[in-house]
């Protein structure tokens, strides 16, 4: 059960202390506020964006996984690979391949990279392309759940990635739902912002700063066309390229959102139960600043 207090049960204060607060189920008890954050900063502003001064922008690691011991081959896996390799690297990060590892490799590997030092890195990206079902993902001989993606990034895990960006591109299936989609009229919404913050010493939750985005929604079906791609990482690609040097990532991720939900669906046309599908990609945020990926300045 949540622990919840009223609005009129709490007084933050920028210096010194809290007015007593009660939970649902804990006692009464007065807390304290240890902080250095000027008082602008505790007011919620759209404008606030992650710093991009640091030397590099960052690591890029691509996982693809194609080929397992006991599941088929993912054809097209090896385009989306070499598409989105592209695309990170024009957006001038280092961009580091996975191919075919087995879970154990995949985690230490993972492990690895998160005990460099990320402290001249903007951000870290992830993108990683395999089978999946709902909550496990699939190296190429077992299956792994999908937050140990992360689990090594997070936190005091990585602490020079603390309060920078991570970011995470699942292309795999999360069930086997299938989404035959409705007839609607389309519409589009634009978002536009900018100011850099300045850096204090604070407290924030271990999972902030992270963004998670699936192919699909949780429980459904994800497509890959064996010649041409998934639908997913290619629309990722697609929008990247055209905008990722300019606007900020949400838009990016909602116009990823929408051409994968308007401009694709299945051709099975032998088989009436797959045929003529929809998908919807889903966008987990946790995110407190806007991000963005502008031109890296020429020293």
């Amino acid at each position: 059960m949540e622990n919840v207090a009223s609005s009129d049960e709490t007084d933050i204060k920028v210096f010194g202390q809290t007015k007593p607060t009660q939970g649902e189920d804990e006692p009464l008890r007065q807390s304290t506020v240890a902080t250095s954050i000027p008082v602008h900063a505790l007011s919620a502003n759209p404008d606030l964006e992650y710093s991009t001064k640091n030397k590099n922008r960052g690591v890029a690691i691509v996982i693809n996984q194609e080929k397992f011991s006991t599941m088929k081959s993912r054809e097209g896996s090896s385009k989306d690979r070499d598409d989105i390799c592209a695309v990170l690297a024009s957006l001038e990060f280092e961009v580091r391949v996975l191919n075919d590892f087995k879970r154990s490799a995949l985690i230490k590997k993972l492990e690895e990279i998160a005990s460099e030092d990320h402290t001249h890195n903007d951000c870290l990206v992830v993108v990683v392309m395999t089978h999946g079902e709902q909550g496990v993902l699939f190296a190429a001989d077992a299956e792994y759940k999908v937050d140990r993606l992360w689990e090594c990034f997070i936190g005091e895990a990585c602490p020079t990635l603390l309060g920078k960006p991570k970011l995470f591109f699942i292309q795999a299936c999360r069930g086997k739902k299938l989404d035959e989609g409705v007839l609607v009229r389309s519409a589009t919404d634009t978002v536009d912002a900018r100011e850099s913050p300045k850096q204090h010493i604070y407290t924030i939750p271990t999972t902030a700063d992270l963004l998670v985005m699936y192919s699909t929604y949780d429980g459904h079906y994800s497509w890959r066309n064996p010649t041409n791609g998934s639908w997913f990482i290619q629309s990722l690609c697609t929008v990247l390229k055209s905008y990722g040097r300019e606007k900020e990532l949400l838009p990016i991720l909602t116009a990823v959102s929408w051409n994968v939900a308007y401009n694709y669906r299945s051709f099975v046309p032998d088989n009436a139960k797959m045929d003529a599908m929809k998908q919807m990609p889903c966008i987990v945020s946790m995110l407190t600043k806007a991000v963005y990926f502008r031109p890296k300045s020429v020293s």
